[in-house]
Protein backbone atom coordinates (compact mmCIF):
# COMPACT_ATOMS: atom_id res chain seq x y z
CA UNK A 1 0.00 0.00 0.00
CA UNK A 2 1.53 3.55 -0.86
CA UNK A 3 1.83 5.99 1.81
CA UNK A 4 2.55 9.46 3.05
CA UNK A 5 6.73 9.70 3.05
CA UNK A 6 6.70 13.46 3.07
CA UNK A 7 4.94 16.72 3.49
CA UNK A 8 6.55 19.72 2.62
CA UNK A 9 5.31 23.78 3.59
CA UNK A 10 7.02 26.52 1.67
CA UNK A 11 5.40 29.67 3.29
CA UNK A 12 7.08 32.38 1.01
CA UNK A 13 7.31 31.39 -2.59
CA UNK A 14 10.98 30.19 -3.74
CA UNK A 15 12.03 30.49 -0.25
CA UNK A 16 12.97 27.07 1.72
CA UNK A 17 10.72 24.89 2.46
CA UNK A 18 10.01 23.02 6.13
CA UNK A 19 9.46 19.11 6.84
CA UNK A 20 6.81 18.71 8.58
CA UNK A 21 5.16 15.51 10.26
CA UNK A 22 1.48 16.88 9.80
CA UNK A 23 -0.31 19.71 8.96
CA UNK A 24 -3.38 20.99 7.96
CA UNK A 25 -5.35 20.75 4.39
CA UNK A 26 -7.75 23.35 3.10
CA UNK A 27 -9.14 23.78 -0.49
CA UNK A 28 -6.03 25.35 -1.57
CA UNK A 29 -3.15 23.31 -0.03
CA UNK A 30 -1.40 22.90 2.98
CA UNK A 31 -1.88 25.42 5.10
CA UNK A 32 0.40 29.03 4.86
CA UNK A 33 1.62 26.95 1.76
CA UNK A 34 2.79 29.89 -0.82
CA UNK A 35 0.78 32.21 1.30
CA UNK A 36 3.81 34.69 0.98
CA UNK A 37 5.76 36.20 -2.10
CA UNK A 38 8.78 38.31 -2.92
CA UNK A 39 7.97 40.91 -5.72
CA UNK A 40 10.42 43.27 -7.68
CA UNK A 41 8.61 47.50 -8.07
CA UNK A 42 6.35 46.23 -10.76
CA UNK A 43 4.41 43.43 -8.97
CA UNK A 44 6.03 40.85 -10.66
CA UNK A 45 7.12 37.32 -7.97
CA UNK A 46 10.90 36.71 -8.12
CA UNK A 47 12.15 33.04 -7.49
CA UNK A 48 15.39 31.13 -7.37
CA UNK A 49 14.97 31.35 -11.08
CA UNK A 50 16.86 34.67 -11.24
CA UNK A 51 18.03 34.64 -7.01
CA UNK A 52 19.43 31.81 -6.45
CA UNK A 53 20.03 32.94 -3.32
CA UNK A 54 16.36 32.42 -2.18
CA UNK A 55 16.62 28.94 -1.68
CA UNK A 56 18.95 29.71 1.71
CA UNK A 57 16.03 31.75 3.38
CA UNK A 58 14.49 29.89 5.81
CA UNK A 59 10.96 29.83 7.37
CA UNK A 60 9.79 28.85 10.15
CA UNK A 61 5.70 28.65 11.49
CA UNK A 62 4.71 28.91 15.00
CA UNK A 63 1.03 29.43 16.57
CA UNK A 64 1.64 33.26 16.45
CA UNK A 65 5.02 33.84 13.61
CA UNK A 66 6.53 33.38 10.13
CA UNK A 67 10.48 33.56 10.95
CA UNK A 68 12.75 34.47 8.04
CA UNK A 69 16.74 33.75 8.53
CA UNK A 70 19.51 33.39 6.81
CA UNK A 71 23.10 32.47 8.08
CA UNK A 72 24.85 35.16 7.29
CA UNK A 73 22.50 38.28 8.99
CA UNK A 74 22.05 38.05 12.57
CA UNK A 75 18.43 39.49 12.67
CA UNK A 76 15.88 37.17 12.07
CA UNK A 77 12.44 38.84 10.52
CA UNK A 78 9.13 37.80 12.51
CA UNK A 79 5.90 38.71 10.78
CA UNK A 80 2.51 37.81 12.53
CA UNK A 81 0.34 35.42 10.96
CA UNK A 82 -2.78 37.56 11.55
CA UNK A 83 -3.21 39.92 9.01
CA UNK A 84 -2.74 44.17 10.57
CA UNK A 85 -5.09 46.01 9.98
CA UNK A 86 -2.79 48.78 8.29
CA UNK A 87 -1.56 46.36 5.63
CA UNK A 88 -1.99 48.11 2.28
CA UNK A 89 -3.44 46.12 -0.98
CA UNK A 90 -1.03 45.94 -4.32
CA UNK A 91 -1.03 44.23 -7.52
CA UNK A 92 0.96 41.39 -8.09
CA UNK A 93 1.50 38.81 -10.37
CA UNK A 94 2.06 34.62 -10.98
CA UNK A 95 2.94 33.96 -14.24
CA UNK A 96 0.52 36.52 -15.83
CA UNK A 97 -2.14 36.14 -13.15
CA UNK A 98 -2.84 39.14 -11.51
CA UNK A 99 -3.59 38.67 -8.23
CA UNK A 100 -4.68 40.74 -5.21
CA UNK A 101 -2.02 40.90 -2.14
CA UNK A 102 -1.13 42.48 1.30
CA UNK A 103 2.01 44.51 1.64
CA UNK A 104 3.90 43.30 4.99
CA UNK A 105 5.69 46.75 5.09
CA UNK A 106 9.25 48.21 4.73
CA UNK A 107 11.06 46.57 7.62
CA UNK A 108 10.32 43.45 5.49
CA UNK A 109 11.12 44.89 2.19
CA UNK A 110 14.36 46.05 3.96
CA UNK A 111 15.54 42.55 5.50
CA UNK A 112 15.08 41.21 2.50
CA UNK A 113 16.26 43.33 -0.10
CA UNK A 114 19.52 43.14 2.19
CA UNK A 115 19.65 39.47 1.20
CA UNK A 116 18.55 39.21 -1.95
CA UNK A 117 20.91 42.72 -3.16
CA UNK A 118 17.63 43.82 -4.77
CA UNK A 119 15.01 46.10 -3.86
CA UNK A 120 11.98 43.92 -3.35
CA UNK A 121 8.77 43.62 -1.05
CA UNK A 122 7.58 40.96 0.93
CA UNK A 123 3.36 40.31 0.25
CA UNK A 124 0.93 37.90 1.54
CA UNK A 125 -2.31 36.39 -0.35
CA UNK A 126 -5.43 38.13 0.14
CA UNK A 127 -7.77 35.73 0.79
CA UNK A 128 -10.82 38.44 -0.08
CA UNK A 129 -9.71 37.91 -3.32
CA UNK A 130 -9.58 34.24 -4.26
CA UNK A 131 -7.45 33.06 -7.54
CA UNK A 132 -8.66 29.66 -9.25
CA UNK A 133 -6.43 27.16 -10.93
CA UNK A 134 -7.22 26.36 -14.36
CA UNK A 135 -10.49 24.96 -15.51
CA UNK A 136 -8.54 23.38 -18.40
CA UNK A 137 -7.29 20.67 -16.39
CA UNK A 138 -9.35 21.15 -13.29
CA UNK A 139 -12.52 20.70 -15.35
CA UNK A 140 -15.85 21.56 -13.58
CA UNK A 141 -14.01 21.63 -10.58
CA UNK A 142 -13.11 25.10 -8.56
CA UNK A 143 -9.71 24.82 -6.97
CA UNK A 144 -8.59 27.65 -4.99
CA UNK A 145 -4.75 28.37 -5.06
CA UNK A 146 -2.93 31.21 -3.44
CA UNK A 147 0.86 31.92 -4.71
CA UNK A 148 1.81 28.48 -6.05
CA UNK A 149 2.69 28.73 -9.89
CA UNK A 150 -0.76 27.01 -10.38
CA UNK A 151 -2.23 24.27 -8.38
CA UNK A 152 -2.19 23.87 -4.61
CA UNK A 153 -0.72 20.68 -4.25
CA UNK A 154 2.69 19.04 -6.03
CA UNK A 155 2.91 15.21 -5.76
CA UNK A 156 5.98 13.37 -5.96
CA UNK A 157 7.03 9.79 -5.22
CA UNK A 158 10.06 8.38 -4.01
CA UNK A 159 10.61 5.78 -6.76
CA UNK A 160 10.66 8.34 -9.66
CA UNK A 161 13.59 10.44 -7.68
CA UNK A 162 15.15 7.00 -7.41
CA UNK A 163 15.51 5.87 -11.52
CA UNK A 164 16.79 10.02 -11.84
CA UNK A 165 19.45 9.22 -9.50
CA UNK A 166 20.48 5.68 -10.92
CA UNK A 167 20.68 7.87 -14.67
CA UNK A 168 22.80 10.38 -13.06
CA UNK A 169 25.13 8.25 -11.33
CA UNK A 170 25.24 6.26 -14.81
CA UNK A 171 26.55 9.54 -16.06
CA UNK A 172 29.04 10.06 -12.87
CA UNK A 173 26.88 12.68 -12.00
CA UNK A 174 25.89 13.29 -8.44
CA UNK A 175 22.99 12.13 -6.96
CA UNK A 176 19.93 14.87 -5.85
CA UNK A 177 17.73 15.44 -3.06
CA UNK A 178 13.81 15.60 -3.22
CA UNK A 179 13.86 18.70 -2.41
CA UNK A 180 14.79 19.87 -5.82
CA UNK A 181 11.30 19.55 -6.85
CA UNK A 182 9.65 21.50 -3.97
CA UNK A 183 6.98 18.97 -3.59
CA UNK A 184 4.01 18.95 -1.27
CA UNK A 185 3.16 15.74 -0.38
CA UNK A 186 6.34 12.54 -0.79
CA UNK A 187 4.60 8.93 -1.57
CA UNK A 188 6.62 5.58 -1.09
CA UNK A 189 5.01 2.15 -2.28
CA UNK A 190 4.48 3.23 -6.15
CA UNK A 191 6.94 1.79 -9.01
CA UNK A 192 8.82 4.75 -10.93
CA UNK A 193 6.57 7.28 -12.17
CA UNK A 194 3.31 5.69 -11.49
CA UNK A 195 2.30 8.77 -11.10
CA UNK A 196 2.02 9.81 -14.51
CA UNK A 197 -1.10 7.19 -14.00
CA UNK A 198 -2.74 7.87 -10.70
CA UNK A 199 -6.80 9.72 -11.06
CA UNK A 200 -7.09 10.19 -7.34
CA UNK A 201 -5.26 9.57 -4.10
CA UNK A 202 -7.61 8.82 -0.81
CA UNK A 203 -6.63 9.10 2.54
CA UNK A 204 -7.77 8.50 6.00
CA UNK A 205 -9.48 5.39 7.71
CA UNK A 206 -12.93 6.53 5.22
CA UNK A 207 -11.32 7.89 2.95
CA UNK A 208 -12.06 11.58 3.81
CA UNK A 209 -9.43 13.46 2.27
CA UNK A 210 -9.40 12.80 -1.64
CA UNK A 211 -7.18 14.37 -4.07
CA UNK A 212 -7.05 14.79 -7.70
CA UNK A 213 -3.67 15.12 -9.90
CA UNK A 214 -4.63 16.95 -12.66
CA UNK A 215 -1.72 17.86 -14.48
CA UNK A 216 1.97 16.79 -15.15
CA UNK A 217 4.55 19.27 -13.42
CA UNK A 218 6.85 20.49 -16.37
CA UNK A 219 10.31 21.38 -14.20
CA UNK A 220 12.19 24.44 -14.67
CA UNK A 221 15.93 25.61 -13.88
CA UNK A 222 14.65 25.39 -9.90
CA UNK A 223 15.65 21.90 -10.13
CA UNK A 224 19.46 22.54 -10.90
CA UNK A 225 19.73 24.90 -7.67
CA UNK A 226 21.22 22.79 -4.51
CA UNK A 227 18.61 23.77 -2.20
CA UNK A 228 21.04 23.89 1.00
CA UNK A 229 23.66 25.87 -0.81
CA UNK A 230 21.52 28.37 -3.17
CA UNK A 231 23.98 26.90 -5.88
CA UNK A 232 24.23 24.93 -8.90
CA UNK A 233 26.89 22.45 -8.84
CA UNK A 234 29.69 23.45 -11.30
CA UNK A 235 30.61 20.32 -12.55
CA UNK A 236 27.04 19.38 -13.47
CA UNK A 237 25.19 22.76 -13.85
CA UNK A 238 22.27 21.73 -15.58
CA UNK A 239 21.43 18.55 -14.54
CA UNK A 240 18.75 16.76 -13.72
CA UNK A 241 17.37 18.61 -16.58
CA UNK A 242 19.72 17.42 -19.34
CA UNK A 243 19.18 13.78 -18.43
CA UNK A 244 15.26 14.23 -18.01
CA UNK A 245 15.74 15.95 -21.62
CA UNK A 246 13.55 13.37 -23.84
CA UNK A 247 12.90 10.75 -21.65
CA UNK A 248 10.86 12.79 -19.45
CA UNK A 249 9.54 15.13 -22.25
CA UNK A 250 5.42 15.21 -22.02
CA UNK A 251 3.28 16.38 -25.06
CA UNK A 252 0.40 17.17 -22.90
CA UNK A 253 2.52 20.30 -21.67
CA UNK A 254 4.15 21.36 -24.96
CA UNK A 255 7.15 18.79 -24.17
CA UNK A 256 8.39 20.15 -20.31
CA UNK A 257 10.24 17.62 -19.12
CA UNK A 258 8.02 16.27 -16.09
CA UNK A 259 8.45 15.37 -12.40
CA UNK A 260 5.26 14.87 -10.26
CA UNK A 261 1.78 15.82 -10.47
CA UNK A 262 -0.07 18.94 -9.24
CA UNK A 263 -2.85 18.27 -7.66
CA UNK A 264 -6.61 19.53 -6.48
CA UNK A 265 -8.10 18.56 -2.85
CA UNK A 266 -11.99 17.31 -4.01
CA UNK A 267 -12.78 16.79 -0.14
CA UNK A 268 -11.19 16.91 2.98
CA UNK A 269 -10.81 20.23 3.19
CA UNK A 270 -9.96 20.62 7.12
CA UNK A 271 -8.61 18.05 8.35
CA UNK A 272 -4.85 17.08 8.64
CA UNK A 273 -2.47 15.18 6.99
CA UNK A 274 0.18 12.67 8.82
CA UNK A 275 3.36 11.36 7.59
CA UNK A 276 2.88 7.42 7.44
CA UNK A 277 -0.79 7.75 6.61
CA UNK A 278 -1.81 4.88 3.87
CA UNK A 279 -2.93 6.76 0.32
CA UNK A 280 -4.93 4.57 -1.90
CA UNK A 281 -4.57 5.43 -5.64
CA UNK A 282 -7.17 5.30 -8.25
CA UNK A 283 -5.92 4.96 -11.58
CA UNK A 284 -6.26 6.22 -14.96
CA UNK A 285 -4.35 4.31 -17.28
CA UNK A 286 -4.59 5.22 -21.35
CA UNK A 287 -5.92 2.99 -23.70
CA UNK A 288 -2.77 2.40 -25.06
CA UNK A 289 -0.68 1.22 -21.95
Amino acid sequence: MPSITGLHVYPVKSCAGIALHETGLGAQGLLWDRHWMVIDGNGRFLSQREYPVMATIRTALSAQTLGLSVESMPATLQLPLAVPRSTATVRASVWGDGVSALDEGDAAAHWLSQVMQASVRLVRFDRAQPRYASKKWTGDADAPVEFADGFPLLVTNEASLAEVNRRLNLKGAPAIAMDRFRPNIVLNGLEAFDEDFIDTVSIGDNDEILLRLVKPCSRCPITTIDQSRGQRDAAWPHEPLDTMAGWRADARVDGGLTFGQNAIVLAGQGRRLTVGAEARCAWNFPESF
